[in-house]
């Protein structure tokens, strides 16, 4: 039998719902959940552990406030300055691979 121990805390009901919620659409009980947070403690020696939902699809550009659509042009404009860019491949990977479209 497993040398295990009980790790109680108290939490915000809503909080709680919501984050067990999304572990279920992950597959991941809480107890699992637990479990993988305090491995990742012990190896990284911090909090690294980033599990989420993907986002369902791109935001468009009139889902945008102009000051979010400013700062996406600003980024795009860096990214040109720096010599960043992306091939029309790269990007429709990206693409596939983020929102499978």
């Amino acid at each position: 039998m497993a040398n295990t121990s009980a790790v109680y805390a108290r939490i915000d009901t809503n909080l709680k719902e919501k984050a067990e919620n999304i572990l279920q659409q992950l597959g991941i009980s809480p107890s699992s959940a637990i479990q993988m947070l305090y491995s990742q403690i012990v190896l990284t020696r911090g909090m690294p552990l980033d599990l989420h939902l993907p986002t369902r699809k791109p935001t468009s550009i009139g889902g945008m406030s102009r000051e979010e659509l400013d700062a996406e042009i600003m980024t795009g404009i860096n990214s040109l300055k720096s010599g960043k860019t992306y091939t029309a491949d790269e990007v429709d990977a990206e693409l596939a691979k983020e929102f499978g479209i």
